[in-house]
């Protein structure tokens, strides 16, 4: 296969990126291996490395594979990634071909403060690091893990010292739901950049009783909405492509509000993490779905749509990735709006938002289905209202 093909160059912006060509964010799973165990693991990690995994030598080659199909932003995960003896390695190659890079550690020992200037030598644009409870007795029981909290929050600490910009990850369930409002707190007090709110998906071992109802689901986000108007910090969601709908219809209802301007043009643009929509003219709809400018490889080079849709679509160790993220039947389905049934597939936010297919999948089984947790009702199938006669 010729590098032509797939033309290197800088990182594009959102705006810039073709989904059908290119993901906006590319994960990959180079372990599976962990020392914790999350009630919530989307990898079902283990506690040792399986042999099988990608070699160093063909961890560069995906590298330089990444780079040939546009440069999308790559997060390095796991399992815990510090499993790995050559993270570092991966983590510098990556960063000295131009790619913008996250890493996502657990918080384990194996986090010390020289292995984290390891990371910021390498060139490492940021560092996610989950906290699932405002206290030990909540983060603790989800992590699996007797003292897992504080080692979070030590790790969270070593992080500002040694400036290296951090967000903090949450996975909205049951068991925190109540406690979201203490963890944002705790988000604050550390001085993170980004608080990444994480909505569960019954994958791996994520239990479908685990998660909050699709009632909850709402209230949250425009919990988070309200929320996000008054913090220090950004806040996005994964796994919660509806938050999108309810920040536009947000949006719209301040835009009418009847204090606003009389004869002002209706006409306003939001981007967010992963989605951009514009009001006006020349209307704009974009967000990243599982396998729609999301793309995610495993620890055997895999590649799925996303770590919450885990179906295989090819091998890196068979297939270039571009090829794969491009022309795989999956993918194609997954990048087609019109394929999507029920709710989804009626809905007038579906180009925005398209529910989590990852979710639909592990509650349904099938992918294109409606996300079961989204309360929202599409106008096309709402029942008019009748009119009296004259």
């Amino acid at each position: 296969m010729t590098t032509s093909r797939y033309s290197p160059g800088a990182s594009p912006s959102y705006f810039q990126v073709d989904f059908n060509q290119t993901p906006f964010t590319l994960a990959w799973e180079i372990t599976k291996a962990c020392a914790l165990n999350c009630i919530h693991c989307r990898a079902v990690a283990q506690k040792k490395r399986n042999p099988l995994e990608l070699t160093t030598a063909e961890g560069f080659r995906l590298i330089d594979q990444i780079v040939e199909m546009g440069k999308p932003i790559l997060i390095v995960t796991g399992g815990d990634p510090l499993m790995r003896r050559d993270v570092y390695d991966l983590l510098g190659y990556a960063v000295g071909k131009g790619l913008r890079v996250a890493l996502s550690p657990s918080a384990t020992k194996l986090v010390k403060r020289e292995a984290l200037q390891r990371v910021k030598d390498a060139g490492v644009h940021m560092v996610h690091l989950s906290v699932d409870g405002s206290r030990p007795e909540i983060h603790d029981t989800f992590r699996g893990f007797k003292g897992s909290f504080q080692r979070s929050i030590e790790i969270l600490h070593d992080l500002k010292d040694l400036d290296i910009p951090f967000q903090i990850g949450t996975t909205v369930n049951r068991h925190n739901l109540l406690d979201l409002p203490d963890i944002a707190r705790v988000v604050e007090e550390v001085g993170a950049t980004v608080w990444s709110v994480f909505f569960l998906v019954p994958t791996g071992r994520g239990q479908v009783s685990d998660m909050i109802t699709p009632a909850e689901h709402e209230a949250t986000y425009n919990w988070l909405y309200e929320f996000s108007q008054r913090v220090p910090f950004h806040i996005r969601t994964t796994a919660a492509q509806a938050y999108r709908r309810v920040v536009i219809q947000r949006t719209r209802a301040a835009q009418d509000a009847p204090d606003k301007e009389e004869g002002a043009p209706v006409q306003w643009e939001l981007t967010g993490a992963g989605y951009a929509f514009k009001e006006g003219r020349a209307p704009v709809e974009k967000g990243v779905n599982d396998g729609n400018g999301f793309c995610f490889v495993d620890h055997l080079g895999n590649v799925c749509p996303s770590g919450f849709l885990q179906i295989p679509a090819g091998n890196v160790r068979q297939q270039h990735v571009a090829e794969i993220y491009r022309n795989a039947p999956l993918f194609l389905d997954l990048r087609d709006p019109d394929k999507l049934t029920g709710k989804c597939g009626a809905c007038e936010f579906k180009q925005v938002c398209g529910g989590s297919r990852g979710r639909a999948y592990g509650l349904t089984g099938d992918y294109l289905a409606s996300d079961p947790t989204c309360a929202y009702v599409p106008q096309s199938l709402r029942t008019p209202v009748p009119t009296s006669a004259p």
